[in-house]
Parts: structure tokens; C-alpha cells; sequence
């Protein structure tokens, strides 16, 4: 196997979960045959084979040229006897050699022709492909490719239990080049076996933990590097994942950036064998407790935005990997308007509702449904967050990951994400579509989900529109005052004081059971955790369709609390705040006016929400950059306990533990 000049190609253009091998420089001569006639479509054109568990791809050198996907189950003939495809082979100077083999297939699909990304295209054509292999000989390919035609004849669940069985098999054999060791003296702690997770994509190789390292070396070459590094000493945070409902998972954060890398392990002792030694090699990872993190939310010291991220990744949310991507509320439901006012609360979506329940009418058929079902009922036969979803809105980012999974196409015109109103409006309607968001749309960032800056070409609505950038509501002249509005909703004292009910629904004790049933927040049953063992499936095809259903149609996150949510208090005014006379609060000693009794009967009928109660309408503006500053400063409890306790007009209780359960598991 040569060195990787990539080219064209990537995971993403195989099927989601298919495994690449290997590949090989070879010359190609290629016949079509269209209407009873063979004509050449190649000619000694230099590229690469690329041979995977359920295709072969060939890459030409020349982008004029598609790339040519050559599925197994198309391939009629394999041979390197080529006097058996001499009747269209022998052709205009075709040169017969020794290190050649053929393939005749009923179908080839073409991608990324002048590596443009557009639509796959599925030619029916009969095919015939001559490789002329450079430097390998037909012992290195063709055993490979005859095994693999073997497997793509099995039904589903044998043929995932053969290529899984190939791939083991070769991993075992495969040594760690130790010359890629930093030193000499680097002793090596632990070898493994294990995935490189990356969106809808994973790549089999070796992972190897020494005293000062963590290396990975791809079974391949597909990599960047040969074998990639990560410095013990740069970690920040090790993260022990559920994958695909089992827990295998391993996410390993660095101090110095947002990068990460996700593992998949074999089995979660072998997952937990390695977490076990790597943490013990003295990593100085960050302190991220609970308990710590809920109160500096509950208290105004982290953003809602960072609480929701820290509760998506202690949930098994990881932006790796699509089918547990980070799930983010709907916060406004107003998006036809020409203003955004954030202090009306008809602009705010019922944080105390799953997305499915919002609508009472559509409720009331899914509850009549639900009631004729047969155990285990669900109310919604989707999810909130699906790959699917995902990629709906990441289309114009990562379009590459649309195709992968729409089988090489993109969706109908009218059902891409196109405009905001009319996917709000589809959520609250529609029985089969009850979609959260995902953190991008509280992210002030440079929008790049929003605009089609790929120009690629999405078709046009059965309106005649095109398919274009993202249509923003009225109240957002581009996508920059989009993402800064819809993250100042999020932050917003309305969201703050309701964020709790919505982290029951999705984290915490209406998630599941009798609350759930309760709260109409009821999914199908393989979404949950501990809802099955994969391990234990002894059917293969059971346990293919099991992987299947779980990998594509939605995970529900890892339960955190199982008693409610508290909520957030809400910042009383510092007196050093230059606030106008009308919405300054009143404290003269000793008032007994009836409007000052009203406030006291108010003060403390709400004090068991743990909330100040004061009229923020005027000042939200001022609170928020007060909220913001203190998120920004790192202070620590005791620290935000003196800081209140000297600025504030009234006493305040300091912070102590907040009476929630959490799961003791995690």
C-alpha cells in the first residue's frame, strides 16, 4: 500500500460505516456499453483503487473524470483472465500485461466529477474496468476484493458479522511502527485496538498509550499524518462516551483549542482499561463537577449557552459523532415578525413542553394513537435529534454529509432547510417532525450554516424559487444579527427562569417513565439507554437492524438528574447600577405604604424559587453585561458569595448545594 495522495476522496463518499482497506496506484481502461454498443470511457488513465468492505472506488487523476463507485453486489465478474473481456478490451491499442485483472458490473455511480459537490449519479450501464496494477502485485488486491464480493452476498447482519471479523483480523496483525515514538525511553503503558470517530465516519487502527503520549496509527493511509500524537501533558479533559447505545466511547479534549479526538473500543473493559491507565500518567485536567458547574449556572457565574454544552457532553452529546450530537431548544417562536422585542414573552417558545406538545391539537392525535398502541407505546415515532436533523441544518456547511447519508442525494427542494418561519412552523404542526436545534444558532459566529458561500446547486421549490442562502426571519437584516439576537433570547432573564423545565424534559426527570408520560415526552423505546444490549444479540441480522435504528433515528441523552431541575436565580440590582429614577427599587425604613406591602407579599411568595424577585424589564440590557462580565471572570463561589454579599442593597443567602439528585452512575 502506497503513501496517501488523497485526492478526491474520503470517507464520506462511502456508505455510512463502510470500511476502507486499502488502496493501490493503478492504470485503468474503462468500457461502457450503451445501446448494444461498448465505447471507451478511460484510457491508461492513472489513479487510484481504493478498496472497501462493500465497494470499489476508483480515483482518477484527471478531475475532468468522476470518481467511479463499483458497489459488490453490482460486480458480475471478477477475473484476471482478461482474454474473457477481450470481445470489448483489446481495443485501440490496449496492451495486454501480466499484473492486470478485470471487472465487469452492472452499475457504477459517478461523484465529484471536476470535483464539484453535486448529486451522485447512478449509471446502469454495463461497465468494464481493467486495472493494470504499478507496484503491487495480484496477490496484495485480488484475494481482498474476491473475499469481500463473498460477503456482499450474505444478508445484512452475516455480512456486517464477516467484514467485522476481516477487519479484527487484520488489526490484530497489524504492528505499532515504534520508530514514530517520541523517544527511546517513551515506555508503552497499553495497546489497543479502536476507531477514530469522526460525523458518520470511522477509521479502524491502533491506539497506543506510553508514558508521555497517546499515539493512534491508521490501518490505512488515509490519515493526514501516519500516525497521530497527542501529548499527555496537553489534555485537558477525558471523557468516557456511550457509542451507538453502548459504552465504548472515549473523548480525549486538548487545553489549547476546541479540537478533540474520539475513540471507539472493542469492548467497554478495553475502554475502560485504557481511561483506567490513562488518567493515572498525572493529566491536570480541568474541574468539572456538577455540583460545581449547577451552581455557578443557578448563580449567574456560567452562561446558559456554557451550561448547556456542559450538560450535552456529560450526557454523551459530542459533536463527533451525529447521532448524539449537543441538542439546543427552541427558544423563540417568532420568526415573521419585522421586530424582535426580548422582553415580550409571547416571543418565547413553552420551555415547559417537548417540542411534540406545544400544539394541542396535534397533541390530542398523537395521545388518541398512543392510547390504541400496543406496549412499548411512544407519542412521537421521530426524535428531536437525529443525524438527519443535523445534516438538515448543516446542508450548505458540510453538504458532503448530506449526500453520505441520502444515498448520494439531496433532499426534495421544498424539504431542505431554506427558511426559518417555515421550519418553526413545520415543528409546531407537523406529527412526524418534532426537531430541537443544535448549539450553531446560539454561536456568535460567522453564520457559514446559513449561507450557501459553496454556491452548490440545492434545485428549485415547486414555487420556482431557488434553493439558495437560509431565509432569516424580518427581525435579522444577516446572519450575524440572527445568531447575536437568538443568543441574547437564549440568555434572556425569560429563558434563565424556564431553562430548567426544558433540561427536565431532555436531562433530567421527566425524561423517562411515569414523569415522562406525564409531561407527553414519550419516545420510541431503542432511543433510550439500557433499552438494549447489543453485546448480547446472538442474531446477527437482529443485531444489524438493532445498530441501524439506533445509529440513524435518534439517541435520547444519558438521564443526569432524576429529581427537578432547580432554577436559575435571577440577579438582583447592584446599587452602583445607574438605573432611572421610575425602576429604582424602593427601601425607605420603616414605609408601610400598601404598593411597598404588595412587593413584600411578592418577595415572599417567590421565595421558594430561589429567584429575586425584581422588575428587570427596564435593565435587562444592564443585568445582562453584568451576567456576562461575571462569566467571563473565572470567579469562584466563594468569591461570587463576598462580591454579593458587599454590593448588593439587600442580604443575600450564600451559595450552597442545590437540592437536586443527580444519577450516581455518572
Amino acid at each position: 500500500m502506497e503513501s496517501a495522495d488523497i485526492g478526491r476522496f474520503s470517507l464520506l463518499l462511502l456508505n455510512p460505516s463502510e470500511i476502507y482497506f486499502e488502496d493501490f496506484i493503478v492504470h485503468c481502461v474503462c468500457y461502457s456499453e450503451i445501446n448494444g454498443k461498448w465505447n471507451r470511457v478511460l484510457f491508461n488513465e492513472k489513479g487510484r483503487l481504493k478498496v472497501c468492505s462493500e465497494s470499489l472506488i476508483f480515483d482518477p487523476s484527471d478531475v475532468r473524470f468522476p470518481v467511479y463507485k463499483i458497489h459488490y453486489v453490482e460486480v458480475n465478474v471478477v477475473s484476471s483472465d482478461i482474454s474473457c473481456f477481450s470481445k470489448y478490451a483489446f481495443q485501440e491499442g490496449f496492451e495486454k500485461k501480466s499484473i492486470q485483472f478485470g471487472i465487469e458490473a452492472s452499475e457504477v455511480v459517478c461523484m465529484k466529477q471536476y470535483n464539484q459537490i453535486c448529486p451522485y449519479e447512478a449509471n446502469k450501464a454495463k461497465h468494464v474496468f481493467i486495472f493494470d496494477l504499478v507496484y503491487a502485485s495480484l496477490t496484495d488486491c485480488l484475494p481482498s476484493i474476491e473475499q469481500l464480493r463473498r460477503a456482499s452476498s450474505l444478508a445484512t447482519g452475516e455480512r456486517a458479522a464477516m467484514i467485522s471479523t476481516i477487519v479484527h483480523s487484520r488489526l490484530s496483525r497489524m504492528k505499532f511502527d515504534a520508530s514514530w515514538l517520541e523517544s527511546i525511553n517513551e515506555s508503552i503503558i497499553m495497546e489497543s485496538m479502536a476507531f477514530k470517530i469522526a460525523p458518520l465516519v470511522k477509521n479502524p487502527g491502533k491506539i497506543l498509550l506510553t508514558c508521555s503520549n497517546i499515539y493512534f496509527q491508521s490501518f490505512n493511509n488515509l490519515e493526514t499524518e501516519p500516525v497521530w500524537k497527542i501529548r499527555i501533558s496537553d489534555i485537558s479533559k477525558v471523557v468516557r462516551r456511550r457509542h451507538l447505545l453502548r459504552q465504548v466511547g472515549l473523548e480525549i479534549f486538548s487545553k489549547y483549542d476546541s479540537a478533540s479526538f474520539y475513540f471507539s473500543f472493542s469492548t467497554s473493559t478495553e475502554r475502560d482499561d485504557f481511561y483506567g491507565k490513562l488518567i493515572q500518567q498525572d493529566i491536570l485536567m480541568a474541574d468539572d463537577r456538577l455540583e460545581e458547574k449547577l451552581l455557578q449556572w443557578q448563580n449567574g457565574v456560567v452562561s446558559n449557552y456554557d451550561y448547556l454544552m456542559y450538560l450535552n457532553s456529560l450526557a454523551d452529546r459530542s459533536r463527533k459523532d451525529f447521532a448524539q450530537y449537543p441538542v439546543f431548544p427552541w427558544i423563540l417562536k417568532d420568526y415573521s415578525s419585522s421586530t424582535l422585542d426580548l422582553n415580550d414573552r409571547n416571543v418565547y417558545r413553552d420551555l415547559s413542553k417537548p417540542i411534540g406538545a406545544l400544539n394541542s391539537v396535534r397533541l390530542a392525535r398523537l395521545k388518541s394513537r398512543y392510547d390504541e398502541m400496543q406496549e412499548p407505546k411512544f407519542l412521537y415515532g421521530t426524535h428531536y435529534s437525529t443525524p438527519g436533523f443535523v445534516v438538515y441544518y448543516l446542508i450548505r456547511k458540510i453538504p458532503e454529509c448530506n449526500l453520505c447519508l441520502q444515498n448520494g442525494r439531496f433532499d426534495h427542494s421544498d424539504r431542505i432547510f431554506k427558511n426559518l418561519r417555515e421550519t418553526w412552523d413545520n415543528c409546531f404542526n407537523s406529527d412526524s417532525d418534532v426537531k430541537e436545534l443544535i448549539p450553531e444558532f446560539y454561536e456568535e459566529s460567522d453564520g457559514a450554516f446559513l449561507m450557501n458561500r459553496k454556491d452548490i446547486d440545492f434545485g428549485v421549490t415547486s414555487d420556482g424559487k431557488r434553493v439558495h442562502h437560509v431565509e432569516l426571519p424580518p427581525w435579522a437584516q444577516s446572519g450575524d444579527e440572527f445568531l447575536h439576537k437568538m443568543r441574547e433570547a437564549l440568555e434572556s432573564d425569560y429563558a434563565s427562569s424556564c431553562l430548567n423545565e426544558w433540561i427536565d424534559l431532555i436531562f433530567g426527570y421527566k425524561q423517562r417513565g411515569t414523569e415522562a408520560q406525564k409531561a407527553n415526552n414519550v419516545f420510541f423505546h431503542l432511543t433510550y439507554e439500557g433499552a438494549v444490549d447489543l453485546d448480547s444479540s446472538a442474531n446477527a441480522d437482529e443485531r444489524s437492524s438493532l445498530e441501524a435504528q439506533i445509529s440513524e433515528f435518534g439517541q435520547t441523552p444519558k438521564q443526569i438528574f432524576t429529581s427537578p431541575h432547580p432554577r436559575r436565580r435571577l440577579l438582583a440590582i447592584p446599587s452602583n447600577f445607574p438605573l432611572d429614577g421610575a425602576m429604582r427599587r424602593e427601601s425607605k425604613p420603616g414605609g408601610g405604604g400598601e404598593e411597598q406591602q404588595q412587593q413584600q407579599q411578592q418577595q415572599q411568595q417567590h421565595a421558594e424559587t430561589e429567584v429575586e424577585t425584581v422588575d428587570l424589564t427596564a435593565v435587562e440590557k444592564t443585568t445582562g453585561e453584568h451576567r456576562r462580565s461575571l462569566a467571563q471572570s473565572q470567579i469562584t463561589i466563594d468569591g461570587w458569595n463576598k462580591l454579593v454579599e458587599s454590593s448588593f442593597h439587600r442580604g443575600y443567602e450564600p451559595i450552597t448545594t442545590a437540592p437536586v439528585t443527580v444519577r450516581c452512575d455518572l
